[in-house]
């Protein structure tokens, strides 16, 4: 917690619940950012808000003990803003429930809330901002958005959605780096000089920055003074395929990677847990806008049931893409 000093009295506790708002256009890598961040401040809450109505992202926390809420179906700017302000109200009585001078003491410090990929974070800043409830028991640390070096300027050019986490930002790190071309970065500082010109920038490969270096960059004094046009409807859709059986991983990514390259405009993302039949342990699988990372394996738990997920973000919709998919990896396309 931090320390509020007023003019001409002595210092006095903040009892506000700092609040991290991490934002980023699909695929930008929030996820991996929380993950880094989570193990330098263990003590914090996490709410994850997801597009797809099947939740992927809690499963990459699995590592941390913590309190971790899920909002999925829809996104915190339109669908589910409705439910932020009671989770947070709920949030927040657990934590006053807990006596500051027992042994376990208070349940965490500092929460964090990672929005979905399409989200307008213009919403959320409502709800912490001006819901008197709300706003005096939570202090907005500020808003962090995640931008791709090899996919941030195409996403930029395309969606809205993206220009708005970057304007509404306190401060904007640079993931991915290693994956781009001299012209993607080229191309990305240019846009981001345009759309946020004063807002710090910083680079962080494989989530590899520090917590307080990061928050020293943030300066949420300064979102009372931003306007930004509203954002239009959603044409994105999501949709989920579920796999009973263990797969070979070599059979499965040409078919990830082929779809990729079959639909490179509407496909903007595709992440998923699977499991491999080698019986090693899940495996994350990510992908965004015509490019497959290498999966990543998670330690087992007893709650793994063996069944993968697929979750597939399409700007339009594919009609028949589940079937698509499922074909495609019975056929060994």
């Amino acid at each position: 917690m931090a320390n509020g000093i007023g003019l001409g009295s002595s210092p006095q506790i903040d009892p506000r619940i700092p609040v991290t708002l991490l934002s980023g256009f699909l695929g930008s890598g929030k996820t991996t950012l929380l993950n880094r961040l989570l193990s330098q401040a263990p003590r914090s809450a996490v709410i994850i808000n997801e597009f797809g109505s099947t939740p992927i992202d809690q499963q990459l926390l699995r590592e941390h003990n913590i309190p971790l809420s899920t909002l999925a179906g829809g996104c915190l700017c339109c669908q589910v803003v409705g439910s932020l302000a009671p989770l947070l109200k709920n949030l927040r009585m657990a934590w006053d429930a807990h006596p500051s001078g027992s042994s376990h003491g208070k349940p965490f410090d500092r929460v964090f809330i990672e929005t979905s990929g399409v989200a307008n974070p213009a919403p959320v800043l409502d709800i912490l901002l001006r819901e008197r409830w709300l706003a005096a028991r939570y202090r907005l640390d500020g808003i962090i958005t995640m931008v791709s070096a090899a996919q941030g300027a195409e996403a930029l050019s395309r969606f809205p959605e993206a220009q708005a986490q970057v304007v509404w930002a306190d401060a904007l790190v640079i993931s991915q780096a290693d994956l781009a071309t001299a012209g993607q970065i080229g191309a990305l500082t240019e846009q981001l000089g345009r759309l946020a010109p004063a807002t710090p920038c910083l680079r962080a490969d494989q989530g590899a920055i520090g917590l307080e270096a990061l928050m020293a960059f943030v300066r949420p004094e300064a979102l009372r003074l931003r306007k930004v046009a509203p954002v239009p409807g959603h044409t994105f859709h999501s949709v989920c395929v579920q796999l009973d059986q263990p797969l070979v991983w070599g059979r499965l990514r040409p078919v990830l990677a082929s779809l990729l390259n079959r639909y490179p405009g509407q496909l903007v993302r595709l992440k998923g847990v699977v499991y491999a039949l080698d019986g090693s342990g899940p495996l994350v699988v990510q992908g965004a806008t015509g490019t497959l990372f290498p999966p990543v394996r998670l330690p087992a738990t007893a709650a793994d049931d063996g069944r993968g997920r697929l979750v597939f973000i399409t700007d339009g919709e594919i009609p028949g893409l589940p079937h698509i998919v499922i074909e495609m990896i019975r056929a060994g396309v």
